[in-house]
């Protein structure tokens, strides 16, 4: 029997909102048997879909919500501004992924698999039983910031802006193709690592949930899908810490050390038990 999630928080209005958002998301694919693709709307599709993964893996998972390096200022609101191009929310998702941390697989997790196959993959998404005021608690040091704090509140802006760009210089096929779809990835892409990777199998380490390890995950989705091993060195930039578990988003993030707009990337040697912020 699955357990029971606190009472749910969100308006009838918010939880609206997000579910047209969703269904809308998932509809969108099917006017393409009417408009036609092109070859190149494709290809833009896999271009996008690596700046997808990297923007929910590298930027809003190892940086926003665990810290797992450092950078300036300026680029931090590139970074939040990037993510929010896939209507990802920097502060939301940080304080959301830190509760999920603090109660990994029990009944206050926002979207353990424990709570049921829905609830982890989309009742979540729509409301996690939590307020926005606990949410921004956990994310404190992220509100501190005002411009970040401003995201919060209007994080659809980068989308709508980049969303009409392309559409209006590749045409409908390409904003569905390239856009629309990959927003479906940055919908179901976490969702599956919450699902599939919480299922208490594949583990390298021995941790207090049921982090597990996925390779068909941690292939598609660039490193991400090594969950164990993050929830061993959750504040670490690289997860992918044996032979056979690559970790594309780890080398994307040392091309940017090496061109000096982040730095001191965390590694698992150097995070002892009890010295991890996040």
């Amino acid at each position: 029997m699955p357990m029971q999630i606190r009472q749910f928080n969100r308006s009838f209005g918010s939880k609206a909102r997000t579910s047209g958002f969703i269904a809308l998301v998932h509809l969108l694919p099917l006017t393409l048997f009417y408009s036609g693709t092109r070859p190149s709307d494709w290809l833009l599709f896999v271009v996008f879909y690596f700046l997808t993964i990297f923007a929910l893996g590298g930027f809003l998972h190892r940086y926003f919500a665990h810290h797992a390096f450092r950078t300036s200022r300026s680029f931090q609101f590139m970074m939040a501004l990037f993510a929010g191009v896939f209507f990802a929310d920097a502060v939301g998702f940080a304080g959301k992924h830190r509760l999920h941390h603090k109660f990994a697989d029990t009944a206050e997790d926002v979207h353990s698999p424990v709570q049921g196959w829905w609830f982890c993959w989309i009742g979540s998404l729509v409301d996690e039983g939590y307020s926005d005021e606990q949410i921004l608690m956990m994310a404190k040091d992220l509100t501190a910031y005002p411009e970040l704090a401003w995201l919060h509140r209007y994080f659809y802006a980068p989308a709508i802006v980049v969303g009409l760009a392309i559409c209006w210089i590749g045409g409908y096929a390409t904003f569905v193709t390239a856009y629309g779809l990959n927003l479906l990835v940055a919908i179901h892409a976490p969702s599956a690592v919450n699902y599939f990777c919480h299922d208490g199998k594949g583990r390298n380490f021995a941790t207090p949930d049921g982090s597990s390890n996925s390779i068909v995950l941690g292939y598609l989705f660039l490193g991400e899908g090594w969950h164990n091993n993050h929830h061993r060195y959750p504040a670490s930039a690289r997860l992918g810490l044996r032979r056979l578990e690559p970790d594309l988003i780890y080398h994307c993030l040392r091309v940017l050390a090496a061109a000096g707009l982040i730095w001191d990337l965390r590694e698992p040697e150097v995070l002892i038990a009890g010295d991890q912020e996040f």
